[in-house]
């Protein structure tokens, strides 16, 4: 009896093995028919378009041309217990690094010129003591096995062109492709700043009293002069200052008020239309204020004329700002032959400032964190460098580059939203000093 249940066990165990064999045959088979998978999770395949069960990104389709290369790493940050869900997955000649902790993992090249033994080990690491560094192979303190950290991955936080809170990652070509990354260079090109602000045509009647005062003011000075009495002089001379003052605080420069010293008369293109010129004052916000000089020709434009155009010159700019707007009032002379304009009338104002030949990079590459100008640096094979740039003015989608840059090199133009995700990533678990800190993948 005993010899009959161990020979119905040996058939069951038997059976069980042949259909174990066969379903993962089978398995195996389907797997190198499918033409779809999931580059983040290699292991999804099928043979028709679909969803990622984990991470519900769209399949993609695999090219029979180039063969792909898994890497199951094992993950120092691995939660203990669990299984790593994430393959590292790269082409042939494509370094790779663990998409978590940041390490080093293999190199998918086959030829032994490409291997990582070839290549320079500068020393040997354990991902979960940063900065820890050792001199040859062998076990950390927390006793895990060190890695290696080799010439080309040599990039970190303490880097001191690494801004902090980033640090430099690796992304494979196929991933670049995935998340569509795009580069361009930095070079010098010449530049056009153009401010643009809205403006009104003069309808200014204190400016208009204010300088018949002073005009007034000038000419009882002279009379006072001629009378020789010190007190009457003195008198005239106070109220000459008076009328400067207030000229001043509506915005007239110096210059300006030299020129109505020579007047007979205010000027009545403050009040009044007509052929010849016109004033206009334009807001310009106070950041742009440093590139608006007096001098400076301007382009003035009618929304009620279409296709019309009025040359202008910059004369002053008011020495006080609007508190509420943060704007200062330029006043530009208009040319008008033609006597079209109108006193209150709106108009739009562009001054062009020549800020010559200078270095520049695209503005789609620079983050403006607030305090801080960061860029992505395409170092080549795939590694980008997190980079603290100075730049200066914006015109024609560029950015004028005063610090932190040379000529040619290239930065992420597209994609790098992700990259710096990654790359704060990255920077923060390399942060994590508690020994044993547990650390889960995300999907």
């Amino acid at each position: 009896m005993k010899r009959l249940v161990v020979i119905t066990l040996c058939g069951v165990l038997a059976a069980g093995a042949l259909v174990m064999v066969v379903t993962r045959d089978a398995g195996r088979a389907t797997h190198e028919r499918a033409t779809y998978y999931c580059p983040m999770h290699p292991q999804i395949a099928a043979d028709r378009p679909g969803e990622c069960p984990i991470c519900h990104m769209k399949l993609v389709k695999r090219e029979t041309a180039m063969k792909d290369i898994c890497y199951l790493h094992n993950c120092p940050m691995l939660e203990p217990g669990k299984q790593c869900p994430m393959l590292v997955v790269a082409k042939a000649g494509e370094k790779v690094t663990c998409p978590v902790c940041g390490t080093h993992v293999a190199e998918a090249a086959v030829s032994s010129s490409s291997a990582p033994g070839r290549k320079k080990i500068l020393y040997w690491t354990d991902p979960m003591i940063p900065g820890f560094r050792a001199e040859k192979p062998g076990k950390s303190p927390m006793g895990m096995d060190l890695v290696p950290v080799y010439e080309e991955a040599e990039a970190g936080p303490g880097s001191p062109t690494t801004p902090s809170g980033y640090a430099p990652i690796l992304v494979t070509p196929q991933k670049q492709q995935l998340i569509g990354v795009t580069t361009a260079s930095v070079e010098r090109r010449s530049m056009t700043k153009t401010i643009r602000a809205a403006g009104i045509v003069a309808h200014d009647p204190e400016l208009y009293q204010t300088q018949q005062e002073y005009i007034e003011a000038l000419a009882a000075l002279q009379q006072a002069r001629v009378s020789q009495f010190p007190e009457v002089i003195e008198r005239a001379e106070r109220l000459v200052e008076s009328s400067q003052l207030r000229l001043r605080h509506v915005g007239l420069s110096e210059e300006m008020m030299q020129e109505v010293a020579t007047w007979t008369k205010p000027d009545h293109r403050l009040l009044l239309g007509g052929a010849g010129q016109f004033w206009v004052y334009a807001s310009i916000y106070e950041y742009e204020l440093p590139w608006v000089t007096p001098g400076q020709a301007v382009t003035v434009d009618v929304s009620a004329l279409p296709n019309r155009s009025f040359p202008g010159t910059v004369k002053a700019i008011d020495p006080i700002l609007e508190h509420m707007s943060r704007t200062a009032r330029v006043r530009i002379l208009v040319e008008d032959a033609g006597g079209i304009l109108k006193p209150a009338m709106y108009v739009n104002v562009s001054i062009a400032v020549d800020l010559g030949e200078v270095l520049a990079v695209p503005e789609e590459a620079v983050f403006r964190t607030g305090t801080q100008s960061i860029v992505f640096v395409d170092k080549g094979q795939g590694l980008f460098e997190p980079r603290e740039v100075a730049v200066g003015a914006k015109a024609d989608d560029f950015y004028e580059v005063r610090a932190g840059f040379t000529e040619g090199e290239r930065v992420v133009t597209s994609g790098n939203f992700l990259i710096d995700s990654e790359s704060r990533l990255k920077a923060a678990l390399q942060g994590m000093g508690a020994p044993g800190g547990e650390h889960s993948h995300g999907h």
